[in-house]
């Protein structure tokens, strides 16, 4: 455990996940399963594993059904829930902000409930120096989703939201993908991120995503949002079927590399 590693990190896992269906008619889209390990269950071992010890997971969709997986402790991890009421018709930003209690708790991972992962990528977000840390990736032809432009220093500068294999222009700036992992510090988010929180759902603005929050800071309030580059990890966000197998594959095929690799020492 480092000096960047919180203690605590806060699960966004609210969504109906109705791209992925019929997987998700009777479970969450956190539970689907990555060659027989849930979405979340992956999330949360390697939260364990580099020293987190609070989780807070925001639930909407299939509630019952996380709380029944995960339960109040998941191996060395304390789990409390926070629930959406409303899931079917808001954004990751409003079930951010109701875990607004838990971010102003002290440092803090944020984590969207859709993303598997392994656990150097939540190294990688604690070795950085940088108060304020994002996994990214190189946005390559199967992605889609948020991405960001980054600095010669390694600041995000821009959010592109809503990106395809169409936005990758051979002669264009670089696209990263967000992998929806990131580290935040206490004073950031009780100076930045929560009152931001705050406004944008005093608003109305009930449906608008987290990258949008982080966008309009990163552009207009002066966050310094540093970029962890997570080109040698194998990761996915799973958001349809065909992301689901291309997650399979990926891990699949990491576990053959790590026997034979193994076999041969």
């Amino acid at each position: 455990m480092t000096a960047n590693t919180p203690r605590k990190a806060v699960i966004l896992a609210a969504g109906v996940g109705s791209r992925l269906r019929p997987l998700t008619d009777l479970r969450p889209k956190p539970l689907v399963e990555v060659n027989g390990t849930p979405i979340l269950h992956n999330t949360l071992r390697n939260l364990e594993a580099v020293g987190v010890e609070d989780v807070t997971i925001v639930v909407g969709y299939r509630k019952d059904a996380i709380q029944y997986a995960c339960g109040s402790r998941f191996g060395e991890l304390e789990i409390n829930y926070v629930e959406s009421s409303v899931f079917g018709c808001t954004g990751s930003a409003y079930s951010l902000w109701l875990a607004r209690d838990a971010l102003l708790s002290g440092d803090c991972f944020l984590l969207e409930g859709d993303v598997f992962f392994e656990e150097d990528a939540l190294h990688y977000l604690m070795i950085s120096q940088a108060t304020d840390v994002a996994a990214v990736a190189p946005f390559d032809e199967s992605m889609e989703g948020s991405a960001v432009l980054l600095s010669d220093d390694g600041l995000i500068t821009s959010f592109r939201m809503k990106q395809t294999a169409a936005d990758l222009v051979a002669k264009g700036p670089k696209l990263f993908k967000t992998m929806n992992l990131l580290r935040f510090s206490a004073s950031t988010l009780r100076a930045t991120i929560v009152p931001a929180l705050d406004d944008l759902i005093g608003s109305g603005a009930t449906q608008a995503y987290t990258e949008e929050v982080l966008a309009n800071l990163v552009q207009r309030r002066g966050l310094r949002l540093t970029a962890a580059r997570c080109d040698d990890l194998r990761w996915y966000e799973i958001d349809s079927t065909e992301d689901l197998a291309i997650a399979e594959r990926i891990f699949t095929e990491a576990r053959a590399h790590d026997q034979a690799g193994s076999g041969m020492s």
